[in-house]
């Protein structure tokens, strides 16, 4: 968290802005030299705001918080680097929410593994009317991730994120499973 910061200087003193008769008055030069210790830390914010608001630039607890504020799916353990990638996709994810391409993407921002995602829908055309109809007839929607050490707290929270960037009407089932090891030589 942020706090005091011991010798940071006021990019705006007070002591200067004081009128003339103050300027030798060492009392008041204190005084306010003691405000000055106070007002840097949030002069210091305001002056580089624009950079609170960059995920690569932010400091980590307010890309935490930033994370909530924009919607990011995090659940405040992912490492930092990857809680900076969800905050940094957030809007584009918005816009992808409820299609395969975006389900995967929040998965793999995540967890860091890209999932398989197999679902009911299709899509065709036909020159003549009354043909087939892609698909199967009832939706589903299932979600396979395959991690190293894969726990339930990971199961548990592979469904919540499913279930909040699947479509709304489409029911859905989440496996997670060991990845297969492979040996290196």
């Amino acid at each position: 968290m942020r706090g005091a910061v011991d010798g940071l200087g006021s990019s705006a003193p007070i002591g200067t802005m004081l009128p003339a008769v103050f300027a030798d008055d060492d009392l008041a030069q204190r005084f306010v030299g003691g405000l000055d210790d106070v007002l840097a830390p949030i002069l210091n914010v305001l002056d580089c705001l624009d950079s609170y608001f960059d995920p690569a630039l932010t400091p980590v607890d307010f890309a935490q918080w930033l994370s909530v504020w924009v919607g990011a799916e995090t659940d405040g353990t992912e490492p930092e680097a990857r809680l900076r990638a969800a905050v940094a996709a957030a809007a584009s994810l918005h816009r992808l929410r409820g299609t395969p391409r975006g389900l995967s993407e929040a998965v793999r921002l995540a967890f860091g593994t890209e999932p398989e995602i197999t679902e009911s829908g299709g899509a065709a055309w036909s020159a003549r009317p009354r043909g087939p109809v892609p698909g199967r007839p009832r939706p589903h929607l299932h979600v396979t991730l395959r991690l190293p050490e894969p726990t339930p707290a990971d199961t548990h929270r592979l469904d919540g994120l499913v279930a909040a960037a699947r479509p709304a009407h489409m029911p859905y089932t989440v496996t997670v499973t060991a990845a297969e090891r492979t040996l290196e030589r």
